[in-house]
């Protein structure tokens, strides 16, 4: 590799830039305003996913007393088409979505509090779906999981009967239908469940929060062909309602984030690797928190944290640090009554976007994301949102090392005359 002729650093005196849109946007301004689309009668959960396999991603959310499920196609552009309906057991409180039959398409599953049972519906590959099929589970489901629990490629089924305190596991055929439930002690009132492979065996993992005012969370290990053995409980907050899963400290295992409702917080339990969890750490929320989502919402390259506030009629984003760790942010505006809450790019520009439903107005609120993936501040080479000294001694690191981010003029070598283009770059600002 060349290596680069140290140039004469000329540090010049310099003001701040604000940041521009697309370099980890800050939390301010982060969603534009709400925007509402009619669903129906009390939505509880939506998912996002490319139904009708058109590349734009799509809306599912399960209508709590409509006793069934409402379909919003994408038009492209963030805006929906009008919602159609499929009717499930009674009562349908939790919807999720993966390939159930194998075709590629996404399917849904939807558990029934009413009826103690899940509603399968298989993709007819256009984002229209066949009518439902029940399997009985325990006492009182309130949420499903799906992944592959016995090793032979077809997705599972996992379910946390609340009333009954256990699981379900119902193994898939690989055509969409499945086993009768096969069920698992738990403890207390389990109500989220979760599949990952906490120990690294390979073997899909279960864990579960439970509980009411004193809360836990249990991992459930696979003994590797599907069936399962209740291996720790772990402490939470007050009152664990719903999960959600992600990598939030970048090491490659899947942590666990389990919002609760009575304490108003959010607690991350960090993947220790070996099949244990670290101890919580607890983040404030807004009121009445039902429903959390992982994923990059500041474009960093770190995962964040989103919570759906059903007393404060809002959502909390907690921006990551990359280390497991979350920094507080604003709150944004829903509906009335937010339940549910996942993200997705809504709008095709390759950002995170919202989707809420608001379970006392029956709508769901679309929130935008502002950033922009492209990043329009190249001068500001640590990223702290500044223009400053420190980029100019950042710079000279990379050139020192023929880092192709310090080729600034483009053309293939490191000469002062990058350190020129750099200088100009930097006293142009950021837009």
């Amino acid at each position: 590799m060349h290596t680069p002729q140290r140039p004469i650093a000329i540090l010049t005196a310099c003001g701040i830039a604000s940041l521009a849109a697309g370099q980890a946007c800050g939390p301010i301004g982060l969603f534009a305003p709400e925007v509402r689309v009619d669903a129906g009668n009390r939505p509880f959960t939506v998912v996002i996913g490319d139904l009708d396999r058109d590349g734009d991603n799509d809306l599912a959310v399960s209508n709590l007393f409509g006793s069934d499920i409402s379909i919003l196609l994408n038009n492209g552009d963030a805006t929906f088409a009008p919602q159609v309906r499929y009717a499930t057991n009674l009562l349908p409180n939790y919807i999720t979505l993966g390939d159930l039959d194998g075709d590629g398409d996404p399917d849904l599953v939807v558990t029934s509090v009413q009826n103690d049972a899940v509603s399968v519906l298989l993709n007819n590959g256009d984002g229209t779906f066949a009518a439902e099929v029940s399997y009985g589970v325990g006492d009182g489901p309130r949420s499903i999981a799906i992944g592959d629990l016995d090793g032979d490629g077809d997705r599972d089924l996992a379910v946390a009967n609340f009333d009954g305190d256990e699981l379900s596991v119902l193994l898939g055929n690989g055509d969409g239908t499945f086993a009768d439930d096969v069920r698992y002690d738990t403890g207390d009132q389990p109500r989220p469940v979760l599949i990952t492979d906490l120990d690294g065996d390979g073997d899909g993992d279960l864990v579960v929060g439970r509980g009411g005012f004193d809360g836990a969370t249990s991992v459930l290990l696979n003994n590797g062909e599907g069936t399962f053995v209740l291996d720790a409980d772990y402490g939470a907050g007050s009152g664990p309602y719903a999960a959600a899963l992600g990598d939030l400290d970048g090491d490659g295992d899947e942590d666990f984030a389990v919002v609760n409702s009575f304490g108003d917080d959010i607690s991350v339990l960090l993947n220790a690797g070996d099949g244990t969890l670290e101890a919580d750490v607890a983040y404030d929320v807004g009121d009445g928190p039902v429903s959390a989502a992982i994923g990059d919402l500041d474009i960093d390259g770190d995962a964040d944290l989103v919570v759906a506030n059903n007393v404060s009629n809002d959502v909390s984003v907690l921006l990551g640090s990359g280390d497991g760790t979350f920094e507080t942010g604003p709150s944004f505006g829903a509906g009335d009554g937010p339940q549910g809450v996942a993200i997705g790019d809504l709008d095709g520009d390759g950002d995170a976007d919202l989707a809420v439903t608001n379970f006392s107005d029956g709508s769901v609120s679309v929130l935008l994301n502002r950033c922009d993936p492209a990043p329009l501040c190249p001068a500001d080479l640590d990223g702290d949102g500044r223009l400053t000294i420190f980029d100019f001694l950042e710079f000279q690191n990379l050139f020192d090392v023929g880092d192709p981010l310090a080729d600034f003029d483009g053309d293939g070598s490191f000469t002062i005359f990058d350190f020129l283009a750099f200088q100009n770059t930097f006293d142009a600002g950021c837009p």
